[in-house]
């Protein structure tokens, strides 16, 4: 067996990276693609790699023969390499094919060792590496039959984003026998280059191929072994993440991309908040068929929103803003303060990291479940000398809740003391019981001191649209805020959601109720785990106290990198003991973490 890597292109796309480089000198990590490639090939015990080079091809060789491999390197030069694609450069090394058995590999791709330990190991002598199609992939899919036979091609012209679950991305990894290249590759691929010219695909050829009566070549899935292929600068980002040197650092690259994690499809996310049970599928098809013209058309300005969002909210349109994710009102309304602030921690830390810590005053819990009433708050802030004061409620990540009775106390007193009471209310309806959001007119009228902020992505299960809402009765503020934030600062999507959301309340408060059920028994499942203390919450989410000695450093690196479960870790969010935080999911997802908790801890 042997190895053949193209490596002649000049990779554009990767512009400065790639400069005075060919691509698989780019470094994942500190490691250079070839590098990890033929490091993982030597493992092989091939006769021989042969390397076709082009661009930067002096440069590229030198750096190989620097490495130290000891298989064997032969290298094989395109000297037309910005004239021709793949095709051409595979055609150059054809004599090597007719030799032995080979596998045939894109310099580009970082993958797992096992990868090529599996396809070596299968007993079929020739196939196609492939992976189940996901958002993140590009070139080119197949389709599969019985046995695996490969039934199509799928060209980029010809995908239809329709029928993608059923379709299978080649991952530029092949295994060619010796009989199948004499006999049948090479044939067509002199064939094709003399018909069509060099500056193809050498897939072209295999697609060909499959259309005969019986083809020589099948398919060989992939089973979940992490693999990439590196065409550009975002590529890399995501690549250095799933290829990480250790498994801490593994951990932090991916807790700080902060979302986008459809990249990462065999990840479950336990970190990040959202309603597991809306929107419905008759909602989504609704935006689904209107799509295209929101992608084409401009949203309206701020008036009209505000308009959209006093709608749904039931109050004035003066008294409500729209904003792109509570994040930017957060981020305005703290602007807006000045003079000291209140602050309870643990909690949702955008509030404090927005504001000036030297007029930040914070009060901590004293209780083991960080848990905290009206009146512990009203007490220890009453002779702080405060002129504002943020209340999370119910509390992130400790799930505390206020019942309404005492929040609108809490709002009587910042009234009659001049307080201006930010209340974030972003969890508020998962509230077991009749209780919800204070966004209501008769109260805001009553609290000029009070302003009240709530993420529609969290409740309503849409972070990708990026909605929140601000209501005050204090109408200047609100004009303020209007006045300072972008006229369009939200798109027309969002727009849209807005504009049909009150048909489907409906489902919504059939969603809010399942994720009620969900919660209480997600927690009774954590009780019956031995060192783990779940706290009670009113929200989408759980504050467990971890009470064994693992810290939770530990177990949020062991769930993640061994069953791939993002969860939350609090050691810096809190002062005393170990804690992590876990969102309810649906009930399938949250059995999944279950079964892995009781495998690191019992």
């Amino acid at each position: 067996m042997q190895a053949v890597i193209l490596a002649a292109g000049m990779g554009k796309r990767l512009k400065e990276l790639t400069k005075n480089n060919t691509k698989c000198m780019v470094r994942v990590n500190g490691v250079t693609l070839i590098e990890r490639m033929l490091c993982q090939l030597e493992s092989c015990c091939l006769t021989r790699i042969v390397v076709v080079i082009g661009f930067e091809g002096r440069k590229l060789q030198e750096y190989i023969d620097g490495l130290g491999i000891k298989t064997p390197i032969v290298y094989v030069k395109n000297e037309i390499y910005n004239k021709t694609n793949n095709i051409y450069s595979l055609a150059l090394a054809k004599e090597f094919l007719r030799r032995e058995d080979t596998l045939l590999l894109e310099s580009d791709l970082i993958f797992e060792d096992s990868v090529i330990r599996e396809l070596l190991a299968d007993t079929r002598s020739t196939l196609a590496l492939v992976d189940k199609y996901e958002s993140w992939m590009d070139g080119t899919c197949m389709k599969l039959g019985e046995g695996d036979r490969i039934e199509a091609f799928i060209s980029h012209k010809n995908f239809n984003y329709a029928d993608a679950d059923s379709y299978f991305k080649t991952v530029n990894i092949y295994k060619f026998s010796k009989d199948f290249s004499e006999n049948c590759y090479i044939p067509f691929l002199e064939a094709y280059l003399q018909a069509l010219g060099s500056n193809e695909y050498y897939e072209q050829v295999l697609k060909v191929i499959t259309v005969l009566d019986e083809p020589a070549i099948t398919a060989k899935r992939l089973e979940g072994q992490l693999w990439y292929e590196i065409d550009d600068i975002q590529d890399l980002d995501i690549a250095e993440s799933l290829f990480a040197s250790d498994d801490s650092q593994r951990v932090a690259l991916l807790q700080g991309r902060y979302g986008g994690y459809w990249r990462y499809p065999q990840m479950l996310d336990f970190c990040y908040l959202v309603n597991p049970y809306f929107p419905p599928q008759r909602l989504q098809n609704e935006m689904e068929a209107n799509f295209s013209r929101l992608l084409t058309e401009y949203p309206s300005g701020m008036k009209v929103n505000s308009l959209l969002a006093a709608k749904n909210f039931s109050v004035r349109q003066e008294n409500i803003l729209i904003g792109n994710g509570a994040a930017e009102l957060i981020k305005a309304i703290m602007a807006d303060l000045s003079g000291r602030t209140g602050f309870i921690r643990p909690t949702f830390e955008e509030y404090p990291n927005r504001y000036d810590q030297r007029e930040s005053v914070f009060f901590t819990p004293k209780r083991r479940d960080y848990a905290y009433s009206a009146d512990d708050v009203m007490r220890f802030f009453q002779d702080k000398d405060i002129r504002n004061l943020v209340i999370v409620n119910p509390d992130n990540p400790s799930g505390n809740y206020i019942c309404e009775k005492d929040i609108r106390r809490l709002a009587d007193w910042a009234e009659q003391e001049e307080i201006s009471l930010i209340l974030d209310e972003s969890f508020v309806d998962f509230v077991d019981g009749e209780e919800g959001s204070i966004v209501r007119q008769e109260i805001l009228d009553v609290h000029p001191h009070l302003c009240v902020v709530k993420s529609i992505s969290k409740c309503y299960g849409v972070p990708g649209l990026r909605l929140g809402i601000m209501a005050s009765g204090n109408t200047e503020l609100i004009y303020r805020m209007k006045k300072e934030a972008a006229i369009w600062n939200i798109n027309s999507f969002a727009e849209f959601y807005m504009q049909i959301m009150e048909k489907y309340k409906g489902d919504y408060e059939a969603s809010l109720e399942k994720v009620r059920l969900e919660r209480k028994k997600f927690i009774n499942e954590l009780e019956k785990i031995p060192h783990l203390r779940p706290i009670h919450s009113q929200a989408n989410f759980v504050m467990v106290e971890l009470t064994g000695e693992v810290t939770a450093k530990w177990l949020t690196r062991e769930l993640l990198v061994k069953h791939g479960l993002l969860i939350k870790d609090l050691s810096g969010k809190t002062n005393q003991g170990q804690y992590i935080r876990l969102a309810v999911r649906n009930t399938e997802d949250n059995e999944k973490l279950i079964r892995a908790l009781k495998l690191e801890l019992i």
